[in-house]
C-alpha cells in the first residue's frame, strides 16, 4: 500500500473513532433527518431483488444495516475500520433485538474477508469517498458480490443549480464545520467532510469508475436537489 493511502486510512479510522459518541446526533441534526429518507431509498432499490445475505461496507454505527433489516433477509454483515463506531452500532442493534439478523465486524473495505461471489447485495452509505484507494475498494465489493446481483452506493454530491448550489456551498463550508466542531469537539472531522465531498469523483466520473472495475449497467439517482446521489450497478 502506498504511504499516502495508508496515512488516509489511519486518519479516517482515528477521526471516526473520535467522533463516534456524537456521530448519530450530528448526522440527523446536520441533515435535518433527511439521511433517514435516503437510507430508505437504498432499501427500496434492493427490495425487488429479495437479497438473503447483504454486506454493508463502512457501516459506521449501523444505521443502514438497521434499515435493511426491514427486508426479508437472513443475514446482514456490516464492516468498518472504526471499532468505536461499531460498538455504538452493536448497542443500537441489541436495543432493537436484531442481533440474529445483523452482525457488525471490524473490516477493511480494501481487504474484505469473505470469499468470492458470497453476497446477494452490497451497500455503502456515505463511505466510498473515505476509501483510501477507491478502485481497490470497489473491486473488493465486486469480488464478493454474486454474479447478477446489485451494489447500491449512497454518497454525498454537489448540487449544480442556482440557488441550491450556493446555499449548499455556504452550509457545507461554514455552518456544518462550526456545528460539528462545537458538538463533537473534533476540529478536523467536519472540515474533512466538505473537503472529501469536493474531491470525490461524482456523477459520470463515478459511473466510469464503477464500469472500470467491472460493474455493469451503472446508474444514478440524484436526491434532494443533488445533495446526495444513489448509485447502483450489477455484477
Amino acid at each position: 500500500m502506498k504511504p499516502n493511502t495508508q496515512a488516509k486510512k489511519e486518519m479516517v479510522q482515528s477521526m471516526f473513532n473520535n467522533i463516534a459518541p456524537k456521530y448519530d446526533l450530528l448526522n440527523h441534526l446536520l441533515s435535518a433527518g433527511i439521511d433517514k429518507i435516503w437510507r430508505r431509498k437504498v432499501r427500496k432499490i434492493l427490495t425487488p431483488d429479495q437479497p438473503e445475505i447483504i454486506l454493508d461496507v463502512a457501516t459506521g454505527t449501523g444505521d443502514l444495516a438497521i434499515e435493511l433489516a426491514k427486508l426479508p433477509v437472513k443475514k446482514i454483515i456490516g464492516i468498518d475500520i472504526a471499532e468505536d463506531m461499531l460498538e455504538i452500532g452493536r448497542k443500537k442493534i441489541a436495543k432493537k433485538k436484531l442481533e440474529n439478523v445483523i452482525e457488525l465486524k471490524s473490516g477493511d473495505s480494501e481487504n474484505i474477508r469473505f470469499e468470492d461471489n458470497h453476497f446477494d447485495a452490497i451497500t455503502v452509505a456515505f463511505g466510498v469517498r473515505n476509501y483510501a484507494n477507491l478502485e481497490k475498494g470497489l473491486r473488493e465489493m465486486y469480488r464478493v458480490l454474486k454474479p447478477g446481483k446489485k451494489a447500491a452506493i449512497l454518497e454525498f454530491s454537489k448540487p449544480a443549480s442556482f440557488p441550491m448550489k450556493q446555499v449548499y456551498q455556504y452550509y457545507f463550508n461554514h455552518i456544518l464545520p462550526a456545528v460539528g466542531r462545537m458538538v463533537s469537539k473534533d476540529k478536523s472531522a467536519y472540515t474533512y467532510l466538505p473537503q472529501s465531498v469536493a474531491r470525490f469523483p461524482e456523477n459520470k466520473d463515478f459511473l466510469y469508475v464503477l464500469k472500470k472495475v467491472g460493474f455493469k449497467n451503472p446508474g444514478q439517482k440524484r436526491l434532494t436537489f443533488g445533495i446526495a446521489t444513489l448509485y447502483s450497478a450489477i455484477k
